[in-house]
């Protein structure tokens, strides 16, 4: 039964989807189990959204849908604070840059994959990153930009970590615009993501998730 569940959100079919868990909740049904489906859920939306046969409107609109399966569930599950997360990612869009949608992205399908997020947001200073990692013990880090001229904050944020000592005990992760082995090697850092889903994949390979 639950397994249909995966399939009405993958399908982006909002209405089914939270009638069906309003029903499976009636009849019992573990709310928990119902959560996990929702996220199998959605990690095949992002794997769509990798193959090109999703869009990011779609990746939104699956995300607007996993909202309302989740306000269903609330009442019935634990804290999400007590939910066992695979680690800790620290996110931001670097200094200099105002764009969020992909970094937004990314955060998203952080979360729906386990992980603990903590969104600087944008313009963020090297230093502020450094200090948050080291505050929250975040071992993996990923920096967003746009903007060409992001490339330099990302270079400059990574060698700040370097500067305090600790850019051997992170991996840190970049993506956004015109990503290659070029900036990466530019910059520093240790991967690039092209979208959402291998920023998922690095931090899993990285956190061990």
């Amino acid at each position: 039964m639950a397994t249909k569940l995966v399939k009405l959100l993958s399908e982006l079919r909002e209405q089914e989807a939270v009638e069906f868990v309003q029903k499976a909740i009636e009849k019992g049904i573990d709310p928990v189990e119902l959560l996990g489906d929702a996220k199998e859920g959605m990690n095949i939306v992002g794997t769509k959204f990798a193959r090109e046969e999703y869009f990011i409107p779609d990746l939104i609109f699956s995300g607007e849908i996993l909202k309302g399966v989740i306000r269903v569930l609330e009442p019935h599950l634990s804290s999400r604070e007590d939910e066992k997360r695979l680690g800790r990612v620290v996110i931001g869009t670097v200094a200099g840059d105002i764009h969020d949608i992909g970094k937004d992205l990314v955060v998203f399908m952080l979360d729906v994959n386990g992980f603990e997020v903590v969104d600087l947001g944008v313009d963020v200073a090297a230093q502020q990153f450094v200090k948050t990692a080291s505050d929250k013990g975040s071992t993996v880090i990923g920096l967003s930009g746009f903007l060409t001229l992001a490339f330099d904050s990302m270079k400059k944020t990574v060698e700040a970590f370097k500067e305090a000592g600790i850019r051997d005990s992170v991996k840190i992760m970049i993506g956004g615009g015109q990503i290659d082995d070029y900036i990466k090697n530019y910059t520093g850092a240790d991967a690039y993501g092209k979208d959402a889903m291998e920023a998922v994949a690095l931090a899993k390979r990285w956190i061990g998730g």
